[in-house]
């Protein structure tokens, strides 16, 4: 099964989760759970799985753990596909 990285820019303690388009190249998503305890980081891997349609064990956070800047791993998809799922592109 492949695994591909994909960068992400999160923004905790928005309104409502979402993804709100690029961030440079990373895709930048606002997570309403705030940073602490990492709740940011647990709601962003669930977001991610549910947009993605994949197990939430299929997706793993690998860098940023106490940064914006974060690499998530997805199992069972391309970069490409991945990145496109999450931004909606058809």
């Amino acid at each position: 099964m492949s695994r591909t990285l994909v960068d992400i820019h999160v923004q905790p303690g928005a309104r409502k989760t979402e993804v709100v388009g690029l961030f440079g190249e990373a895709v930048k998503i606002k997570i309403a759970a705030t940073p602490e305890r990492g709740l940011a980081n647990e709601a962003l891997v669930e977001f991610i799985a549910e947009r993605l349609g994949i197990p939430r064990g299929a997706v793993k956070l690998v860098r940023g753990r106490t940064g914006r800047h974060k690499t998530v791993a997805v199992e069972g998809m391309t970069e490409s596909e991945a990145r496109h799922r999450l931004l909606d592109i058809g």
